[in-house]
């Protein structure tokens, strides 16, 4: 199961408490209780690895370890080690408790999340003069606790829309080494699905629906993918009685959930064209020329409509090279 949001609780290594002990070596006398370790701090880190937030699919609480308890003889409590936490980057954290919210861009980058506790005083950092065999200690500080929310948005240069069983995955293994499920029924995709085509990342992108923006379907979990997509490929099937409206419903669903997608670059495809008759092929492709759109016919059976494909993927990725 792909897991793209996800909410827990953090909490940063408590700090160690102090010791309360006294001096055993001969003729040496008073405290010698020493200092607990410091709670481990939380880091987040980058990484590529699209699939790593399903480590918290059963796992809402996530707590460092405590510091050290401080021993006798002056010798402190040991620090305890830091918790690192994987995030694909792309991820938007959103701390819920103060409202404020971060994205992991970098592959390495690290973030600290929540401070560990200061370990607290042995007894003999209370002794004075009014007090030689003080007994007082302290039980350290408590270490950060957040609520995060976990929010991955995929980072693609090319996001391939479209209702469901538009061809999309099928186009997707067809360029890529990507081995995305095929069938010949809607939803066959329920989660985002990427490929490499030399230097650029491809995301087909669940099949939408009417309504997709306020939850119907595989709803707005989806959505926000391709927000972070610079381009689109927008496929519309060969085998739809009207293509003009199966293109509408994809682009309404986009602009109702973020205007700014409508301005992003699109290259619109009749695809599965090898499923119809050419006469009414061209028909649909005139169709949606009516619209003011200059689509392409595709069929991944088809090479030249393949190479024409991939000609465009090159174009984008000269662009992404100069840029």
């Amino acid at each position: 199961m792909f897991i793209d949001d996800v909410t827990i609780e953090l909490t940063a290594g408590h700090g160690g408490k102090g010791a309360v002990a006294f001096n055993r070596n001969l003729l040496q006398f008073g405290p010698a209780g020493a200092d607990g370790g410091k709670g481990g701090d939380v880091y987040f880190e980058g990484v590529s690895d699209l699939t790593v937030l399903t480590s918290f699919r059963q796992r809402h609480t996530v707590k460092a370890e405590d510091g050290e308890i401080g021993k006798p003889q002056f010798n402190d409590g040991a620090d305890a080690p830091d918790l690192v936490l994987r995030l694909p980057v792309g991820t938007v954290i959103h701390n819920l408790d103060t409202g404020t919210s971060i994205e992991m861009t970098q592959i390495g980058e690290r973030i600290l999340a929540a401070r560990g506790g200061k370990g607290g005083y042995g007894n003999y950092k209370y002794r004075s003069s009014t007090n030689q065999s003080p007994k007082e200690f302290h039980p350290g500080f408590p270490g950060e606790v957040f609520n995060f929310r976990f929010e991955l948005k995929l980072i693609a240069d090319v996001g391939l829309i479209g209702l469901p069983n538009a061809g999309k995955s099928s186009l997707l293994n067809q360029l890529t080494s990507a081995k995305a499920k095929v069938a010949n029924y809607a939803f066959t995709t329920l989660e985002p699905n990427l490929g490499a085509y030399y230097d650029l990342i491809i995301a087909d992108i669940p099949g939408l629906i009417e309504g997709a923006s306020e939850g119907k379907g595989l709803g707005v979990q989806f959505l926000r993918h391709i927000e972070r997509t610079k381009v689109l490929f927008h496929l519309v099937s060969a085998e739809s009685s009207d293509v003009v409206a199966d293109y509408e419903v994809v682009r309404n669903e986009l602009t109702r959930h973020n205007p700014e997608l409508a301005a992003k670059r699109e290259y619109v495809f009749v695809s599965k064209a090898d499923n119809a008759d050419p006469a009414e092929v061209e028909t649909k492709l005139a169709e949606l020329r009516a619209k003011g759109l200059q689509p392409f016919a595709l069929s991944i059976i088809d090479e030249e409509s393949i190479k024409r494909v991939q000609s465009i993927l090159n174009a984008i990725a000269d662009d992404k090279r100069v840029s």
